[in-house]
């Protein structure tokens, strides 16, 4: 856990996310978070605010998971290439064992909540852009990567492909492997930017 959340606060996170998974936005109600948790709703009010700020302790708990993670793989001496597979390797992971995240990628309808929750978003889109362009910028450098393709074009073909490969496998009920599927994704993807 991190970013200041009590036990109590991220297991009502991860239950927000697996409602969110199952009932979609409209399903994510005090009503039915606390029947979730088999507790009251009073109960959840001494842990949050509002509907709104169960979803922004979503958000965040994700990006801090995510930077942290993320952080790990670029400080290290591996070359560009690998750190890329690498990310990705530490993405398909993370969500095999924790789908319910995976509402936060692919809900669109969160874009239509508040300005805090946009803001949010914009932040852990922001950062894995840093990231992913960071370690595409270091292998052009190094030459693992071609540089006749805009760095910011290689990024967006990037979160593309992993944000249609994540749906692929929701839409799916999860029926195949994430981490090898995803990797496979990657790897062409690799291959594809290679110098």
């Amino acid at each position: 856990m991190s970013q200041n959340i009590s036990a109590r606060q991220f297991e009502i996170i991860e239950a927000s996310g697996r409602l969110l998974m199952r009932k979609g936005m409209q399903g994510l109600t005090t009503k039915n978070l606390a029947s979730e948790m088999n507790f009251t709703e009073s109960a959840l009010y001494r842990h949050f605010t509002n509907k709104d700020a169960i979803i922004l302790h979503l958000i965040r708990y994700l990006s801090g998971n995510i930077k942290s993670r993320f952080s790990d793989i670029v400080n290290t001496d591996i070359n560009p290439q690998e750190k890329f597979r690498a990310l990705f390797q530490s993405q398909f992971h993370f969500f095999k064992k924790n789908p319910h995240f995976i509402i936060i990628i692919l809900n669109d309808s969160l874009i239509d909540k508040s300005h805090d929750i946009i803001n949010e978003i914009l932040v852990l889109i922001a950062m894995n852009q840093n990231f992913i362009s960071g370690v595409i910028d270091e292998g052009k450098a190094a030459g693992h990567f071609k540089s006749d393709i805009d760095t910011e074009y290689m990024v967006h073909i990037t979160l593309g492909s992993f944000r249609l490969q994540m749906l692929k496998w929701k839409m799916s009920q999860f029926s195949f492997d994430i981490e090898e599927e995803g990797m496979r994704l990657m790897d062409s993807l690799t291959k594809l930017f290679h110098g």
